[in-house]
Order: structure tokens, then sequence, then C-alpha cells
């Protein structure tokens, strides 16, 4: 590494994504980020629909009814001299494949825990995922402007579910409506909730662990229960270890209220501090590439339509892994070996978006793509050729027929379907004689999406019939008879040409494994 320049701005970056079961309030705590990053100047809340203010990372349509994100979304800004990428993820169960492969695009990850309601499934799902990569996970435990279950309870709730140390930087003084402050262990402070009854202070520097005996929140009980119970965590608790941080085997634990934009700022200020910059990423052939790596190189984590329905515009999202990035510069898809001019290059500033010049190991750009790009493509510049670990894909459980309304519209129909395809989250077949479309996802939601965004962004009105849940395997061509197939057993084609069957149930499937003992059929994962 002989470029210090590069190395300055790799160090400099922090990319992570946010992570939680949906409607724990990630998408606000992200606009809270944002703020502070100077990125927006009012935080949209999901919430408030009939003002007509929205997230500012939920763009589509359909997220803007719901209230909810089923996308994951790619934001930048600078704080403290850093430069921080956030991905935030879709908490909806049914689109876990994009998040699954956002995950990987990421160095760290921040969890958003509801205090009501505490770990719930999808959040468990996710910790899993981040927690098999072995990359750092914090945690924030939000929503304490409302009543929730006690702090220790969520921490041993914390260990024993996720099987993960938590070390508390802060500590609640009350929720709720009794919601006075945090005792900021980490800082050795207090956060003040309102700090129009104590003097108009925020913060309160901590003396011998203590906040001075003149101000009203030193008389309150609470304060004083308070104080106890964090003698009782210094004493009995975890040791804050950086390296168990680093591995991903303790998880430093933030309290607050992202509505009110209570705490927010600390755990942002001290993830900074902890989070790691970029860090190296594996090939294929289990070869190590250096973020400090002079050339370029990076990966196609996500393909999104029509982001900017007015201009039919498709974007793939590059995680950089190596080197820098410069406008109009021509690198290599590993996937074809074709020579690409990268000229028409993005970034995402909130809602807005800016044209790139240049950019380093860590941060994710998008490139306008006319359909050369897929999910997990390889970009690499110069000699360094490089091929990076594949990305998780998934076998579909739900299936759905599809075919055009009308038949005068076939053209925005198949248009329609073969972008929406390219983005991953739907699986496209096609029965293997007579070429009739199947669809296949993992959750129902996205059929929902499916046929919203064919109507809104192609013009095009579909006929959806479900055939349920079937078992979907894959066959060697070389072992497929077509008499193999059955009522039990549709035969069809995925869109790369290879052949699978789609199974009724595990009968069918046990049946076909005793009529053909030595053919061997393969799922996804």
């Amino acid at each position: 590494m002989n470029n210090p320049h590069l190395k300055e701005q790799v160090d400099s970056r922090r990319t992570f994504a946010i992570i939680s079961h949906p409607d724990a309030g990630k998408t606000t705590i992200t606009e809270q980020l944002l703020l502070f990053g100077g990125a927006i100047r009012q935080a949209g809340t999901v919430k408030g629909k009939k003002t007509g203010n929205f997230a500012k990372s939920d763009w589509m349509e359909i997220e803007k009814q719901r209230g909810i994100s089923v996308t994951s979304s790619v934001m930048q800004f600078d704080y403290d001299g850093k430069r921080v990428n956030i991905l935030d993820t879709p908490g909806h169960e049914d689109f876990s494949e994009d998040t699954y492969r956002t995950l990987m695009a990421v160095d760290s990850a921040v969890m958003v825990i509801d205090s009501a309601k505490g770990i719930e499934a999808q959040t468990k799902k996710l910790f899993q995922v981040v927690k098999k990569r072995g990359i750092p996970i914090f945690t924030f435990i939000n929503k304490l402007d409302r009543d929730g279950r006690e702090p220790l309870e969520l921490l041993e709730e914390l260990e024993e579910v996720l099987d993960i140390e938590s070390y508390p930087m802060n500590w609640p003084i009350g929720m709720g409506k009794g919601l006075e402050g945090l005792y900021d262990i980490y800082n050795k402070r207090v956060e003040v909730y309102r700090p129009e009854n104590n003097n108009g202070e925020r913060f309160i520097p901590l003396v011998d662990g203590d906040i001075p005996s003149d101000l009203p929140l030193h008389k309150d009980s609470v304060y004083k229960q308070v104080l106890e119970e964090v003698e009782l965590l210094v004493e009995a608790g975890d040791e804050f270890d950086t390296e168990k941080i680093a591995r991903g085997d303790q998880t430093p634990v933030f309290f607050g209220s992202a509505l009110t934009n209570f705490g927010v700022q600390t755990m942002l200020e001290t993830f900074l501090q902890f989070a790691p910059s970029p860090y190296s990423h594996k090939t294929e052939e289990g070869q190590e590439v250096s973020p400090y790596e002079e050339e370029f190189s990076g990966f196609v984590f996500k393909i999104q339509a029509n982001m900017n329905p007015a201009h039919r515009d498709r974007i793939a999202f590059v995680r950089i892994c190596s080197g820098t990035f410069e406008r109009g510069m021509d690198v290599t898809l590993g996937r074809t070996g074709k020579k690409i001019k990268l000229s028409n290059v993005t970034q995402f500033m909130a809602d807005a978006r800016e044209n790139v010049e240049e950019a380093v190991a860590g941060d994710i750009i998008g490139i306008y793509d006319t359909g050369n790009y897929q999910i997990g493509d390889t970009l690499f510049e110069g000699k360094l050729k490089v091929q990076y670990e594949e990305l998780p894909s998934f076998t579909p459980e739900l299936f759905m027929k599809v075919s055009a309304k009308n038949v005068m519209k076939q053209k925005s129909f198949h248009k329609g379907i073969n972008q929406l395809v390219q983005e991953g989250a739907i699986q496209l077949y096609k029965t293997y004689l007579t070429e009739e479309y199947i669809l296949g996802a993992v959750g129902q939601l996205q059929f929902e999406v499916f046929q919203h965004r064919m109507l809104n962004e192609y013009n095009a009105e579909v006929i959806m019939t479900p055939m349920g849940s079937k078992i979907a395997r894959w066959i060697d061509p070389a072992d497929l008879d077509e008499r193999m197939s059955s009522s039990r057993n549709i035969l069809a084609r995925d869109r790369f040409d290879q052949p699978l069957f789609l199974f009724e149930n595990q009968f069918a499937m046990r049946w076909f494994a005793d009529k053909y003992p030595d053919v061997e059929l393969k799922s996804l994962m």
C-alpha cells in the first residue's frame, strides 16, 4: 500500500445496515441520522401520510401507502470527519432476500429493538445472518418515550435469545411519560430528556458517577434507583471489550427514542468511533482483496428498476471493495469479460442523487443499467481479475401463474416482468411445454408489490392465479426425461433455461425419489 491518500479516504468510511422487525422504528432512526448529517432539513415520518411527509428512504409508491419499507435504500452523508453509507433494509420478512444480499455489502450493522416488544422473529433471523458474517453489531433499544419492558429484562433477552454479550452504553432514567433522561455510562454524563426542567442543560457531566446535587433531577426517586442499577451493572455485568465487538461477540447497547430524536446523536457518535472501516473481501478462490488495493473492484448486490418512474431508469447498486472509482473509467464485467465505461454513476444523499466523480472502497455507487448487470456480478479494473463470492439466492415457497390481462399490451407486460425479475425479489419460470409464466417468491407481499408495480410503472394489468406452496427442486438436464412430469410435479424452466420440478408436497417428492433413485435434485439454499 503506497497511496496514503487512498488509505486515509478508505479509513474514513463507515458502511452499515439498519436491521429490525417491521415497525421497530428503523426508518425513523435513519431519518434522524440523515438530519444530523445535514442530508435533510426535516425528518419525514412514515406515520404522517396525511401531511405528505414520507420517510426519505421510502421512495416507492406502495411504501408510502402502506408506511413500510419493502426495498433496501442507500443513503450517504458526512459526519464528524467520517463518510457514512447507510443501507436501510426492509423489515418485512417477505423481503428477506433483498435484506440478506444487502447484509453482504456492509461492514457492520445497527439492530433496532422496540422497548415494549423486545426481540421479534424477523430481528432474530436477520441477526443470525449478521452473526454468521462475524461483523460488529450495535443495538439501539427504541421507543423509550412509551412505556416498555424493564431494561434489565431486555438485556437478558438479548443474551439468551441471540447468544451475544451485551454492554449497556447508557441506561434509561424512567420511560414513557416518566422519561427523564439517560445515564450515559460510556461518556460519563447524563443526557436530559427535558432540558428546560434542569436549568436548560442537555448534557450534565458526572463527577464521581453523580450529577450536581443542586439540580432538580438529583432529587428524583427514579434517578436514585438508576444509580443503584448502574452500580450493579458496572460490578456484575460484562466488561466493555473492543475486540469482542469487532468479532461480533459483544454488542454495545444504546437506549433512546428515534421519534423524539433522543439518544440518537450519542449513539451515532459512539458508533462511528467503534464501527470498522471497510474490510477485505473474499473471492470465489478464497483469496482476500484488500480495500487498499490500488485497482478498482466491486460487486452488484442489488438492482432496482424505476427509482425515477419518469425516466424508466434501472440502477445496479455496487459495493466498492477496493481502489478508487473515477467517473468515465473502463472496467471489466467478470461474468461476460465485457469492457464497460462507467460514465453515468450516481450516489444517494437522502432523497437527492448526485453524479459521482470519485468514490473509494466502502462506498456504494449506483450505475445506470441498460440490461448489462445481474445480482452478484463482479466489476474490476485492469489486471485485477477477481470474482467475488456468490451472493445468496433463496428457493421460493409460494407460486402464482401470471398473464397479461390485455393481450394488446404484451410488450409492456414482458418488459415489466423481465425488469422486475432481474431485481432478484421474485423468480420467473416457464412451464416446460406450454411456456406459461409462473412467478415464485418467498412471501405473499412480494406478489402484491409485483402486481402494483406492473400496473403503476409499466401500465400492464396482470391476472395472477395462486398455485399455493410448492417445493422447487432443480434437475441436471442430462438426467431429465419429460415423462418424469406429472400432476404432482410440474416441469418448468427457470430464467436461465435450467429445468426444475415444482412438487406439490413432501409426499410427491418422496414418491419421485423412490421412482428415480439415481436422480439428484437440488435447491438454491
